[in-house]
């Protein structure tokens, strides 16, 4: 699960400027549209994304000068960040996600190689931000409900996002063992109980998160899907 934080900063980048690219078709009529997300708009999403990459920002300086900056000054102001920003323009909404990234991608263009190393809240380390922050921009694009699903999610980021789940599942997941195609091993969640759930990479890590209903999924022995726990 190790990765290059760097290397994967190219991923962020890359992500970040496909959807300010998709985005740019959006209509201002779009943005208090509901999103995917129970109770947020177009426009909360767009909010939150840029709002996540200041958070993720203040992270890495804490990394990289030993000065506490957390990632939000409290829920409040996280909450209140948010739905500030939630009803503004389009060209408005993407000016502040492109302002944001690019704070974020400055922020970890100047870490000390050293400074990777260091523990923080949200993150075993610093190292762990930038797949934080592709995870925020891939799955709250999905969010957006405007045609781009788990589907569409590139098989490295998908692969790795299914990985991680089952490295670090929610408390209350049911057991399963998960037969990605194309990966030799099974992958487990649990003891190695449960029903035996296999399909494709993209449809597996969607289901588990709640971002795909599992259609194309199998079960064994037959029966229904089991219930994923809730994620984040």
């Amino acid at each position: 699960m190790t990765m290059d934080p760097l290397v994967l900063m190219t991923d962020v980048e890359s992500a970040t400027e496909e959807l300010l690219r998709a985005s740019e078709s959006l209509s201002d009529g779009e943005i208090g549209a509901p999103s995917l997300l129970p109770g947020w708009t177009v426009g909360h999403v767009l909010s939150h994304l840029a709002r996540n990459a200041d958070a993720l920002t203040n992270l890495l300086t804490w990394a990289r000068t030993g000065v506490e900056t957390p990632a939000y000054a409290s829920p409040e102001a996280r909450t209140a960040g948010i739905e500030t920003g939630a009803a503004r323009p389009v060209a408005e909404q993407l000016a502040d996600l492109r302002a944001a990234h690019e704070r974020f991608a400055d922020a970890a263009a100047a870490m000390p190689a050293a400074s990777w190393t260091t523990p923080l809240p949200l993150a075993r380390s610093a190292a762990a931000v930038p797949w934080l922050r592709l995870c925020e921009v891939e799955i709250h694009r999905v969010d957006l409900g405007r045609g781009y699903t788990p589907a569409d999610w590139p098989d490295a980021f998908a692969l790795r996002l299914l990985r991680a789940i089952v490295t670090d599942p929610p408390a209350d997941s049911p057991e399963m063992v998960l037969r990605p195609f194309g990966v030799e091993h099974p992958l487990t969640i649990g003891s190695g109980g449960g029903p035996v759930v296999g399909g494709p990479t993209k449809t597996l890590a969607g289901w588990l998160i709640g971002r795909a209903d599992g259609a194309d999924l199998t079960v064994s022995p037959d029966g229904e899907l089991p219930q994923p726990a809730r994620w984040r």
